[in-house]
This record gives structure tokens, sequence and C-alpha cells, in this order.
């Protein structure tokens, strides 16, 4: 028994082609959404599109470089043009660089604030005005545990991943109007290749305040 039916509808999946980011894939296909997989990794995403097949929903690879403006309205277009329509947006694309702040360089910094911050808003940016035409749309934002816990060696990352709590609030409330509803989820620690050597360095996670 489905727990809701997605049949019909279009959802995109940034980071979609490994981890948390094809866990949720997988999950909105069960629910008989077609699914897009949007990342860096060409090869990556065909490979997670054929899996999602598998599901019986239709599936499509797309590349995309989340921190570009143009390759987020791309995305956005490309899946326009193949499936019709674009329910869902689920703004997963991430990366992270774990040292001591103090060791960041300029670049480094804005490494990670341009993929899990930045882009995460042009996605959504992207999407609108097609949500907005289409009569509404869902968007999901993934934060992290530390939008609200810190660790030393994720200073920029949780900068980013705070952002993102209250980039979604905003968001929610400018487009609440046009019946496209915004949130967040903040994922705990999870299995996948972007934790497993911060696992290690677990203990130094401590919350603010």
């Amino acid at each position: 028994m489905k727990l809701f039916d997605l049949n019909g509808r279009v959802a995109v999946i940034t980071g979609g082609n490994a981890g948390i980011g094809l866990g949720i894939a997988k999950g909105l296909a069960t629910a008989g959404a077609a699914i897009v997989i949007a990342g860096r990794r060409a090869e990556k995403n065909v490979e997670a599109a054929r899996a999602i097949e598998a599901y019986n929903v239709n599936a499509a690879a797309l590349e995309l470089d989340v921190s570009k403006e143009e390759s987020c309205r791309a995305m956005v277009e490309s899946t326009v043009r193949r499936f019709g329509r674009l329910d869902i947006l689920v703004n997963n694309a991430g990366t992270t660089i774990r040292k001591q702040p103090e060791a960041y360089t300029l670049a480094e910094w804005n490494r990670v604030i341009d993929t899990n911050l930045n882009g995460a808003f042009l996605c959504a940016q992207a999407a609108y005005p097609l949500m907005k035409n289409g009569g509404g749309g869902k968007i999901v934002n993934i934060g992290s545990m530390l939008s609200i816990f810190g660790a030393s060696f994720a200073a920029a990352y949780a900068a980013s991943k705070g952002g993102i709590v209250q980039m979604s609030k905003a968001l929610a409330c400018a487009w609440a109007k046009d019946n496209i509803q915004v949130n967040a989820i903040l994922p705990g620690w999870i299995d996948t290749p972007l934790t497993q050597s911060a696992r290690s360095r677990a203990h130094t996670c401590r919350p603010l305040g």
C-alpha cells in the first residue's frame, strides 16, 4: 500500500545519483513519480536513472552544476522538454571541506557555500515560474543537523546548512500565495560517501550556545 500517490508527477533530485539523494529518488519513484537525476557525474546519473526505472517509472539523467545559474536553468528547461512539467524539486546536491576554520581559503569557503546554499537557491528560483504556472509545487531543501549544531571541522558546511533553513522559511513565505510549499529536512548521521570520513571526528561535534 502506497503512503501517497505521485502518479503523473515529476520530481527532480539534485545530487540524486548516490547517498541520501538516491534514497529520496527511490522513495518518490515508489510513489509513482517520474524522476530526474541531476548531478555533475554523467555516468553516475545514468546508472542511478537505470536503477530508478526498475520501479516502473520514467527516469532521466541530466548533468548539472548547481553553482552555475545557467546550468540550473538549463536543467529545469530540459526537465520540462522531457516530461512537460515539474512538480517536485529536492535540493540535495552538496559538498564539504573538512578542516579547522582558520585553515580555510576564501576559495574553499566559497566552493561550499556556492554548492550547498547558492545552488539550492538557484535551482529553486529556476523552478519557480514553472511551478507557479502549473498551479503549484513542492520544494524540499536538504539541510543537516549541522544547521543547528556546531562542529570544529565544518564551519563552511554548517554555515551553508544553517542558511538552508532560513532560506527555506523565506521562500515558503514568498511563494505560499502560488501554492508552492517549501520545507527543509535536517538529516542526522547517515552512512553515505560524504559522511564516511567525518564519522571518525563525530566526538568533536557539540551544540552551540
